[in-house]
């Protein structure tokens, strides 16, 4: 199958199609022409690749996925490797939500500085006067 037509198939355009395949991700095979030519089971690895890419994984994490599918499995997360890159994804967001609740912690407390905060009426003002 043609480039256009994997690209409808799996519901993605051209251009990502072509992405993938510069990352290494599909390997079409070349018609006498030099057109690309896909197999069936590239509308599938496609189709994997955009759902991964949504979860946040990088085109090169969504590789062993894409072994997986390619070694003739039904699903792409029944190998090993698949499912390490799941942990290490859970692993990665768990650092991030650590990092994010340490920041929102500061943030809080800094907005309840402000919201509290009463100036001190013998402090003189930049104008030299008392408050």
């Amino acid at each position: 199958m043609q480039i256009k037509e994997l690209a409808d198939q799996a519901g993605v355009t051209v251009k990502a199609v072509r992405y993938y395949e510069s990352r290494g991700l599909l390997t079409p095979r070349r018609a006498g022409n030099g057109y690309r030519d896909y197999a069936e089971v590239d509308v599938q690895v496609v189709r994997e690749i955009r759902a991964l890419l949504s979860l946040g994984l990088t085109a090169e994490e969504t590789l062993p996925f894409v072994d997986c599918l390619r070694a003739g499995n039904d699903r792409a997360d029944l190998c090993p490797a698949s499912l390490e890159a799941y942990r290490q994804r859970i692993a990665e967001i768990d650092r991030r939500v650590t990092e994010l609740t340490a920041l929102r912690g500061e943030l809080a407390g800094l907005l309840h500085e402000a919201e509290s905060y009463r100036p001190n009426p013998d402090r003189p003002n930049p104008e030299g006067e008392k408050r």
